[in-house]
């Protein structure tokens, strides 16, 4: 008997509604989805495995790990790290291993904002993702290198999610409006402001169609202009880019306006990720890395502001703290540049990836015990301090038979034009001095 008394459930919302139920339905990450691609591969074979879902907000993160447990027949236990804690995670566990008791069914353990757990919290799901209780898939607005630890990452494998374009979001848009209000008819401004509000985020589209369908029953309009939109969406919507183009590409151009030196551009792009929404500590995470890549050595005063203003905002927060990033951005963009470390360090690692394991020449051991010194550790290590001018004029600290490299190729701009005088000034003292006697040189070698 109905209960004349009980409230009438409330409509899901459009977002829930318009939710793909088949991997066919989704629009975007064709790179993911397509076919032959991985996601896409994963689905056909039928096997669901671990792995972080990184993109912007709205991009479809939590539809994919919806569809994946449905496609795999799996049990789907949702969880927030902004609400959950290790109890939750321990109550999931639980559950998880009642579903494969009593039916045998597997459980995708889906964590949406996942780096908002902390490190201890990410632990908790190894023990179970490593036994396979769960497939564990963690959806990500920030760069997992930096914000998941390395155990879990390490078995996780990590799909970036790109903002939808243009032409996908007007897909949506059409589908939407389909489900929401298929009588009204916007005209095309119209239709391009709300993808430009939208920008790249299907799930702010779909919420920005409720509230026009809203407004437009409200005053009995069916034709929707560019003035009703402006009218209806506020203007303060707009997430990192109003104009409809990518966040990452406001990063590129903040990223390209300090490295050319170009202080007021930095200050410009910088604020408009900040009046669009993003987060003030990415921003700060960006700079620390323009201070190493693009200023390096030539000013290392650089790096240690640059961490100085993202403590300051650490502990100041908004909108107190965002004044020690703009200095920092000012800073970074008029100091002297020099991708030299960078360049060295790519070199390097270049290098060794390719390179044998060459074993430490004796004479660079440690001999703390007498077997050691017996074995010849040590022997023959000449102590820098003990030189003339501090230096060991021609001694070398390569693995023995390793070609000299030059990785390291300061500037002339900055403190780098000094850094360059004095190594060109200890290169030539090598040169001059004499090299090291054969029978020395034999003696220091090994062919372990």
């Amino acid at each position: 008997m109905t209960d004349l008394f009980a409230p009438n459930a409330p409509a899901a919302p459009l977002a829930e509604r318009l939710r793909p139920a088949t991997i066919a339905e989704v629009i975007g990450q064709r790179h993911l989805l397509g076919e032959g691609k991985p996601l896409a591969v994963a689905f056909a074979a039928g096997r669901a495995h671990s792995m972080i879902l990184w993109g912007p907000p709205g991009v479809g993160k939590t539809t994919l790990a919806r569809l994946m447990a449905s496609a795999f027949n799996a049990e789907f236990i949702a969880l927030s790290a902004v609400l959950s804690g290790v109890k939750d995670i321990r109550e999931a566990v639980a559950r998880a291993e009642a579903t494969l008791a009593g039916s045998g069914r597997h459980t995708i353990l889906f964590v949406d904002e996942v780096h908002r757990f902390n490190k201890g919290q990410q632990d908790a799901f190894l023990p179970f993702v490593e036994q396979g209780l769960v497939t564990f898939i963690g959806a990500t607005t920030e760069n997992p290198s930096f914000e998941v630890n390395g155990a879990l990452l390490s078995r996780a494998a990590v799909y970036v999610l790109e903002p939808l374009s243009d032409d996908e979001l007007g897909a949506l848009l059409g589908r939407a409006l389909a489900a929401a209000a298929p009588q009204l008819r916007l005209d095309a401004p119209a239709r391009a402001t709300l993808i430009g509000y939208a920008d790249g985020d299907g799930r702010r589209l779909i919420n920005l169609v409720e509230q026009l369908a809203t407004a437009a029953a409200t005053n009995g309009t069916e034709q929707v202009d560019l003035a009703f939109v402006e009218a209806t969406i506020a203007r303060s919507l707009r997430r990192f880019d109003k104009g409809g183009e990518a966040f990452y590409d406001q990063i590129s151009a903040l990223h390209k306006a300090v490295r050319g030196s170009h202080p007021d551009a930095a200050l410009y792009w910088m604020c408009r990720m900040l009046d669009g929404g993003a987060d003030p500590l990415y921003v700060g995470r960006r700079l620390i890395r323009m201070a190493t890549e693009d200023v390096g050595l030539a000013d290392p005063r650089a790096l240690a502001l640059t961490l100085d203003a993202v403590a300051v905002y650490e502990r100041l927060g908004s909108p107190e703290g965002e004044l020690a990033l703009a200095e920092a951005v000012l800073y970074l963009a008029c100091a002297a540049k020099s991708n030299a470390v960078y360049a060295a360090y790519n070199a390097a690692r270049a290098f060794i990836a390719e390179d044998g394991s060459r074993p430490v020449p004796l004479r660079l051991r440690n001999a703390p015990t007498r077997l050691m010194q017996g074995m010849g550790y040590g022997k023959g290590y000449r102590y820098a301090h003990d030189e003339e001018g501090g230096y060991a004029a021609g001694e070398r600290y390569f693995p023995d038979n390793m070609p000299d490299v030059g990785w390291y190729q300061p500037t002339e701009r900055g403190l780098e034009a000094k850094i360059r005088a004095k190594l060109e000034w200890l290169r030539e003292r090598d040169r001059a001095a004499s090299p090291p006697s054969a029978a020395s040189s034999k003696e220091n070698s090994t062919d372990r």
